[in-house]
């Protein structure tokens, strides 16, 4: 147990200087496992994790994964996802900003990254409500909170990470993701609709559709519509496993790109470079977790932090929210890719020892890492819309994201107290 707290004193001390997480999760564990069982096993043990990762084929789905959402952002969707939320429901007040929250949800369910939903809807959403008048509390929350739904709508790069870490159906987390995940949306525009009926000022409501042009709103975002409902139709009824869906969702997107006359020699170009460097990074992270967590396993650690949780006399429940506390804290100190690793590789054993759901638990962890993205002062998506918005003060995004934070603790509540509803998609497959 000792040589495991030193490990984390090393880590976040290495990280506090600004090491990135891969090599100092890496060169952690190889130190740390070379004390405990040798330098010659730790040497081979390296090698062989970090061979077994770069050619799983399960890890392939990651690539295809990225190189689908990376092709539908070039295709230009994002603006008319948000012209189709707001025919329908721009006319409310803070209707612009309840529109923001419904297309950075169906921008998530394509691309499966909250950092380029934020920052793409950024650019889109936050125009508008300024040429409506909208307060700009608002208008950035509503962006950095919507945004935050990338991790969890499935296709999430982060769900399958941690199915890889746990080796969990990658299918069944994805199918659990997504009733949460119109909980969020529903919640925020919840949240919208309150804080502008106490203040009428901060977000005016825009302008009624027709019929008509509600109708004609639709007629730009049918492929993408068409592409999801196939990917994750596939996967829920079994005709796709998780890497075939991936893989039809890559080609789909590319010729979805194509049919719009989006894609150059140049972009196809740019978008396999982003594609290879994201995956790149991500798997370095992760061979450096796989690293560390051996050391980890080796000290010890776990089994006796296993053993603690289990003479205590509290109930199983008031121990995942203490679980959930502790994940609200650290949002607030670390990156929740950096977080999910350091910690679901101790608390998976913890919590399947105390029979609790795996693909449940996953969903949990993912909406906490959502708190995470807009919690400051870490809060990487408030800082990715600024690098966008450069004239909003982070203060007063974060200001902005207090009600949205306010209801993803709701959220947490009832997944935590309501499981059935995690798990009610993921019950029917096979």
């Amino acid at each position: 147990m000792e040589f495991a707290l030193l490990g984390f004193a090393a880590l976040f001390t290495l990280l506090f200087l600004g090491l990135p997480i891969a090599f100092g999760m890496g060169l952690v564990g190889f130190v740390g496992y070379s004390l405990l069982v040798g330098p010659a096993p730790a040497t081979l043990r390296v090698g062989q994790i970090a061979f077994d990762t770069v050619l799983s084929y399960t890890l392939s789905v990651l690539p295809l994964f990225i190189l689908m959402g990376n092709f539908i952002n070039r295709a230009g969707l994002s603006q008319e996802l948000y012209m189709a939320a707001n025919a329908f429901v721009g006319h409310l007040r803070g209707g612009l900003a309840m529109a923001t929250v419904v297309a950075c949800g169906a921008f998530s369910a394509v691309c499966g990254s909250s950092l380029a939903t934020a920052a793409t809807m950024a650019k889109v959403a936050i125009p508008s409500m300024r040429e409506y008048g909208y307060d700009n509390r608002l208008a950035t929350g509503a962006v950095a909170a919507g945004g935050t739904l990338g991790i969890l709508i499935p296709p999430s790069t982060i769900l399958v990470i941690y199915g890889i870490i746990t080796e969990s159906d990658i299918g069944k987390l994805f199918a659990a993701g997504i009733l949460p995940g119109i909980l969020g949306v529903a919640l925020y525009m919840g949240a919208i609709a309150f804080v502008t009926g106490l203040n009428p000022d901060l977000g005016r409501p825009g302008e009624r559709a027709t019929g008509a042009e509600r109708l004609a709103s639709l007629k730009g975002i049918w492929g993408v519509l068409v592409l999801f409902t196939i990917v994750m139709g596939g996967i829920y009824a079994g005709i796709f496993t998780p890497t075939e869906a991936a893989g039809v969702g890559a080609t789909g997107a590319f010729l979805f790109a194509l049919a719009r006359g989006k894609l150059t020699i140049e972009i196809v170009r740019d978008v396999l470079i982003e594609s290879a460097t994201t995956t790149g990074m991500l798997l370095m992270v992760l061979v450096g977790a796989l690293i560390f967590t051996d050391f980890i396993n080796v000290s010890g650690a776990p089994k006796l932090i296993v053993e603690w949780i289990e003479s205590l006399t509290i109930p199983p429940l008031a121990i995942i929210f203490c679980i959930v506390g502790m994940y609200i804290v650290l949002g607030c100190l670390l990156d929740g890719l950096a977080m999910m690793i350091l910690t679901v590789p101790i608390l998976f054993p913890i919590v399947t020892d105390l029979g609790f759901d795996v693909i449940w638990f996953g969903i949990i962890v993912v909406v906490v890492l959502e708190v995470g993205l807009i919690t400051p002062p870490i809060g990487i998506n408030v800082f990715v819309l600024r690098s966008v918005i450069t004239d909003v003060s982070t203060s007063t995004v974060f200001k902005g994201i207090i009600p949205f934070f306010a209801v993803d603790i709701i959220r947490l509540a009832i997944l935590i107290l309501a499981p059935g509803f995690v798990l009610f998609l993921p019950s029917f497959m096979r």
